[in-house]
């Protein structure tokens, strides 16, 4: 059994889709009209083939409710990772991004291993609502629409 789809909720697709795209820097992968709304998904060029992430839309009032109160207790809805995590910060600070935290050690002041856990509060683009990113210095992030 394979993991295909995982879905995120986004308040509007069509800025999801930007977001996703241009300042992540993911492929569109499939954009099919399904009535009011779409079946949207994008997928990473440095991930694993054949996993997309659907863009899925928050028309449904409690799917509103849980992605805001993920939002503000500050829990990831989906994880990403890299391979140089500060250079991906610099890279999405490019691009706009603008992040609520900074860079922090969490746990000891010793150098940064893989164990290390750093966080990043949040990111937004400045077409949608502030997403929230932690990673590690290994480079897992988790990102919160």
């Amino acid at each position: 059994m394979q993991i295909k789809f995982i879905s995120v909720m986004v308040e509007d697709q069509d800025s999801a889709l930007h977001f996703y795209t241009s300042v992540l820097g993911f492929e569109k992968m499939a954009d099919i009209p399904m009535g009011e709304f779409r079946w949207l998904t994008v997928c990473s060029p440095d991930g694993l083939a054949g996993v997309e992430l659907v863009l899925e839309p928050t028309g449904f009032p409690p799917a509103r409710t849980y992605q805001k109160v993920l939002f503000e207790a500050g829990t990831p809805a989906t994880a990403f990772i890299t391979k140089d995590i500060a250079a991906e910060v610099q890279r999405l600070k490019a691009r706009g991004v603008k992040f609520r935290g900074s860079l922090r050690i969490w746990g000891s002041s010793r150098p940064l291993s893989s164990r290390t856990p750093v966080e990043i509060s949040s990111i937004s683009s400045n077409r949608r609502p502030n997403p929230s990113i932690k990673p590690t210095p290994a480079g897992t992030a988790q990102l919160q629409r």
